[in-house]
């Protein structure tokens, strides 16, 4: 990963149809907002997938949470707007 760059990572799972949505969205994004993307299995984590179960997806940029679904593109776009300015 570049240096400097920053890293949105995506709580998800598979068969969610709103962390799908999500990862395509956060897909166009980065490239647009210059920042890498780190998708995260909460099934691979016990202590993951009791905390995000009911609440996937859910993007954070290190531990500061963003946004717990549900959310809509336009809400994505602006709270990474926001969060990158402030990091």
């Amino acid at each position: 990963m570049p240096a400097g760059r920053t890293t949105v990572r995506l709580y998800r799972r598979d068969g969610c149809h709103l962390c799908d949505a999500a990862e395509r969205e956060l897909k166009t994004l980065a490239s647009e907002l210059g920042f890498e993307v780190e998708f995260i299995d909460i099934e691979t984590d016990e202590a993951l997938h009791r905390r995000y179960l009911f609440e996937i997806p859910v993007v954070a940029i290190g531990d500061r949470e963003l946004l717990r679904a549900p959310f809509s593109p336009q809400t994505l776009r602006e709270a990474l707007i926001a969060a990158l300015r402030s990091t």
